[in-house]
């Protein structure tokens, strides 16, 4: 038996994003359902959100976030030999999008798997994708975190349809010399996985609104001191912290429980919603953009949610 080569570390190339066109603003919410943008910002801290119309699906916004990905990364798609698409929204099951997104990229033959760990998604698979890099069971990896939840809101229920949005954030995985992704930190707390759930495909999303916001506000800052600790990085040396973008209280809540007083803390959550596994990379796509971060900057990525699952991990900007 051949053991692969491997490789020493693995790094993100680029990241690239997508939002649908359309916003839905606080306003647009009041008048169809008894709330209005006050009560919004007070509690979930959003001021607007993006939804996709009925024709654009999960894997449509994959292609265009992770196309963008692919750009930035300077690869082609031939370099591309496992694609990794992470969301918990799909409106199908079989096929999977991963295989779709990648053959609509002109990626051929790639490994293709989707990966279904809610909010937590995009740090499970890039957690995936590193330890394939650093294994050699993968040269180049695509990671997509890419969802559609306003096809399975309620809009006519202020807990969820004023949380909830769509979008797609994307990386390209490779080799490095140097690690550039730090070791994962990852769990689940199962006895709670009813406090976010769909009982059956002709139901919505029902949230337990106190229950999440209790646990991730005590649960999740040892989680995230742990991810530093185990890449040997002090809070006050990160650049960004970007947690999931689930609500603006939670991520103020664990920011400050982290003490990392010297970085810049991602509020994307406040123009583009709760977008579960596509969040965190969207929001460092959006951050690199527009100068918050860059390269080699070390940010610290934590995303949560339904499962009730979690992980987290340092990543050094490209």
């Amino acid at each position: 038996m051949r053991i692969p080569d491997v490789a020493a570390g693995a790094k993100v190339l680029g990241f690239g994003h997508y939002q649908p066109a359309t916003i839905v603003t606080n306003d647009d919410l009041a008048k169809t359902m008894d709330t209005n943008d006050e009560w919004i910002q007070s509690r979930v801290g959003i001021k607007e959100r993006r939804v996709a119309p009925e024709g654009e699906t999960v894997e449509d916004m994959a292609v265009q976030a992770g196309g963008k990905a692919l750009a930035a990364s300077g690869l082609a798609a031939s370099d591309i030999d496992l694609v990794i698409v992470a969301t918990c929204t799909l409106e199908s099951q079989i096929p999977n999008a991963a295989a779709v997104v990648a053959h609509r990229l002109g990626i051929e033959s790639p490994g293709a798997f989707d990966v279904n760990a809610a909010c937590a998604g995009f740090c499970y698979a890039l957690a995936t994708a590193s330890a394939a890099v650093r294994g050699g069971t993968a040269r180049n990896v695509l990671v997509i975190g890419s969802e559609k939840l306003s096809q399975w809101i309620d809009w006519t229920d202020r807990a969820t349809a004023v949380i909830f949005a769509d979008g797609a954030g994307a990386a390209v995985v490779a080799p490095s010399d140097t690690p550039g992704i730090g070791p994962v930190v990852w769990g689940s707390a199962g006895d709670r996985s009813d406090a976010i759930i769909i009982n059956d495909r002709d139901s919505f999303l029902h949230q337990e609104g106190q229950t999440v916001f209790r646990w991730a506000t005590t649960a999740l800052h040892p989680v995230a001191k742990e991810a530093c600790e185990r890449a040997g990085v002090d809070p006050s040396e990160l650049a960004a912290f970007v947690p999931h973008q689930a609500n603006l209280r939670i991520i103020e809540a664990i920011a400050r429980k982290l003490g990392a007083d010297n970085a810049v803390i991602a509020r994307d959550i406040v123009t583009a919603g709760n977008t579960s596994a596509a969040s965190i990379p969207l929001a460092l796509s959006r951050m690199l953009e527009r100068g918050e971060v860059r390269s080699g900057d070390l940010v610290l990525a934590l995303g949560f949610g339904a499962g009730l699952t979690y992980a987290g991990q340092v990543i050094e900007i490209p």
